[in-house]
């Protein structure tokens, strides 16, 4: 029978115990408008859950002055006009309660004169938010451009498929115009899907992205030159073009887009898609004409055997890679 009064006892202290208030189901609201002239209007509303001796106050960063503000510093609903002559950008925000931690989570909306949004939600555990920098077209063009020089030459299944429109191509001129028509196809389709005017979804184009390698490199495998991949290289990597278009897209909405600077952050994506593109493509030719001297690939019987051993090699791991998409959305 103690042991029942000593647990029912722990119960109703830690129920007492502002240090373990249940969490509260909603959130502390928290918008910063930012106006001309350095100044912030800051408004937050405070759930009546909470006591009006435990309102919270919003500080902002260092160098941050009260313009105007509400008299009452425990009302639940507050309103404060800052000027901040050096700006938000990279400060921290900081919630602060006065006598303890709610266990409360908060919603940050951070509006900017030019309509750039940010949103935030903390956990009842975070009491700051580092406001992000301002979008700017030169910090937009560098960090997108190398988003998409890394992204390609991380793609592996997009770079099989170039080395296999190499390898159809075979002349310089033909090479020139098959990786441009690719280029042209997939930066439509990039565009078009980035700016959600068109959507597939993803497992699907996926899959076929994977197919359009088991079908160049089946085309290389064989031993007929008169086909349509053969004689039009352009149609092939050009109509392929498209859906891998759609796999880049993909990846770029992963990583997300600006709200401002949109059709900088596209171009430049694309931008360093190309550029990686044809780092990719110069060192695969040097390395070929390297091959070439060292091995003596001139000889027919050579050359076709290396043939054979790359498309072999290319469309296993892309018969692989079919399967293992193809399994992600049947389940």
């Amino acid at each position: 029978m103690k042991r029942i009064h000593r647990l029912l006892a722990a119960c109703v202290l830690s129920l007492c115990a502002p240090s373990s208030v249940a969490h509260e189901g909603r959130p502390l609201h928290v918008e910063i408008e930012e106006q001309d002239g350095g100044l912030y209007r800051v408004s937050w509303r405070t759930p009546a859950s909470v006591p009006t001796a435990n309102a919270p106050d919003v500080v902002l960063p260092v160098g941050c002055i009260p313009a105007r503000g509400q008299a009452d510093a425990h009302a639940l609903d507050r309103q404060v006009l800052y000027r901040c002559p050096a700006g938000l950008d990279g400060g921290r925000i900081t919630i602060v309660y006065p006598l303890f931690n709610p266990s409360m989570a908060t919603l940050i909306r951070f509006n900017r004169h030019n309509g750039e949004r940010h949103v935030a939600v903390l956990s009842p555990q975070e009491r700051s938010w580092t406001v992000p920098a301002a979008e700017t077209v030169s910090g937009v063009a560098t960090e997108y451009l190398a988003l998409g020089i890394r992204h390609i030459l991380g793609g592996y299944d997009h770079l099989l498929f170039v080395a296999c429109l190499i390898f159809v191509a075979r002349l310089p001129g033909r090479i020139l115009i098959t990786i441009t028509g690719f280029t042209i196809a997939h930066s439509m389709t990039l565009a078009l899907s980035a700016l959600e005017w068109v959507r597939l979804p993803v497992p699907p184009v996926e899959a076929v992205i994977a197919l359009s390698i088991v079908f160049v490199a089946r085309e290389i495998a064989r031993e007929q030159r008169d086909t349509f991949t053969w004689r039009y290289p352009i149609a092939v990597s050009s109509s392929f073009g498209l859906l891998h278009g759609f796999g880049f897209a993909a990846v770029l909405r992963d990583i997300g887009l600006p709200q401002i600077e949109l059709p900088t952050a596209l171009l430049f994506f694309n931008l360093g898609v190309e550029v990686g593109q044809i780092l990719f493509v110069a060192g695969l030719l040097v390395l070929a004409l390297a091959g070439k001297r060292i091995l003596r690939l001139s000889q027919v019987g050579r050359h076709r055997q290396l043939e054979q051993i790359v498309a072999y090699g290319v469309g296993c791991l892309a018969v692989f890679w079919t399967f293992e998409r193809l399994s992600i959305f049947a389940l």
